[in-house]
């Protein structure tokens, strides 16, 4: 008999019976083949539309807009998203807009969310459109060329601004997909990511395919949550095959977290701040400038703590006199002017609490 993959529609085993050994062949009535698709989708999306999170890039189908929505969501909250996204269409509404925005501009406007890649990558990718295209690509090929944009972010805005019938996978489809599936493999290892893309393509409904995968990641923002799942009142309950649904989906194990301290200096002279021009994590924004070495006799007038991709950074700020010379990509600002320049949110936090107090220790000192 011909031994088939057990994750095909159709399982053989073998049993003994009457001493002799008989084959089998029985339907998996869940695999990816046989899934009932219809009779998901239909309870998923009248669910979906009593509960959908209303969220203002799903009242259009601009593909600017929604590039805007799918890039600030990389790695970032949607309540964090929405206040970001109302502002960035203010100020740069159109692919044309953006594309004139000095790196600056564009930096200043991002700051506070985070992994500015993002925002020079959304750039470049303005800039490519107004002088290559002269408007957005539907063609999913096309659109993977464009600066930052991978498979999900293609997909994503393929589906939302044009309804194209592709699945997507991001981290609540994920959690979806392999719970429903009881999927098994790592989907951070490229094995289990294909499989995983294979199983959602087949979920997909030939039309109204944005509406279908907007369902799908809200179930998986609302209800098949990352611990204690609402799973009783899921509405495709019936559909589930995981056993143990906070297991699912399986990751690889996460480097451990690299600590570092960071050592910079708070230069101020007669109004003024010098800061230096970032070549390395922040790239064009302003910092305060590095220090070779960590100081041993002086104590450091502010530490704080951020995350950055699999590390825990200590900020740690040295109050130091003004220099004779300063570098080439320092320079002095008018302490004024500090919100108008695109510094990355630690170092504009410890900046605005070290001269909050400064100015607070002099008025003090005047009036005693």
């Amino acid at each position: 008999m011909r031994e088939l993959n057990t994750d095909e529609t159709r399982i053989a085993f073998r049993a003994e019976s009457g001493g002799k050994t008989q084959s089998y062949i029985c339907v998996n009535p869940y695999s990816s083949v046989a899934f009932p698709k219809n009779r998901f989708r239909r309870p998923l999306l009248n669910w979906y539309r009593e509960n959908a999170r209303n969220l203002p890039w799903r009242k259009t189908r601009n593909p600017y807009a929604i590039l805007i929505s799918e890039f600030m969501l990389q790695q970032t909250q949607v309540a964090t998203v929405l206040s970001y996204y109302n502002r960035w269409l203010r100020r740069f509404p159109d692919f044309a807009t953006l594309a004139h925005a000095s790196e600056a501009t564009v930096l200043h406007a991002w700051q506070g969310l985070g992994y500015y890649a993002r925002a020079r990558n959304l750039h470049a990718t303005a800039r490519i459109v107004v002088n290559r295209y002269g408007h957005f690509p539907r063609a999913i090929a096309r659109i993977r060329e464009l600066p930052g944009i991978g498979r999900y972010t293609a997909n994503a805005i393929a589906t939302f601004a044009f309804d194209q019938s592709v699945p997507i996978v991001e981290a609540n489809t994920a959690r979806v997909l392999t719970r429903l599936f009881n999927f098994q493999k790592p989907i951070d290892c490229t094995a289990g990511r294909e499989a995983l893309w294979k199983r959602a393509a087949v979920l997909v409904p030939k039309s109204s395919a944005g509406t279908y995968n907007s369902a799908l990641i809200d179930l998986g923002a609302l209800v098949c949550l990352p611990r204690q799942p609402k799973c009783e009142i899921c509405p495709v309950k019936k559909f589930c095959r995981a056993r143990n649904a906070e297991t699912l989906p399986i990751k690889k194990a996460r480097p451990p977290t690299r600590r570092l301290v960071e050592t910079h200096a708070l230069i101020v002279k007669q109004g003024k701040i010098l800061l230096a021009q970032s070549v390395a994590r922040w790239r064009g924004m302003w910092i305060l400038p590095p220090l070779q070495t960590r100081s041993t006799t002086k104590r450091a007038v502010q530490m704080s703590i951020f995350p950055f991709t699999h590390h825990r950074i200590t900020l740690a700020v040295y109050r130091h006199p003004a220099p004779p010379k300063i570098f080439s990509n320092q320079k002095w600002f008018e302490i004024s002017a500090l919100k108008n320049i695109a510094m990355p949110s630690p170092h504009r936090r410890a900046t605005r609490h070290l001269l909050t107090a400064g100015r607070a220790a002099r008025s003090r000192r005047q009036r005693s």
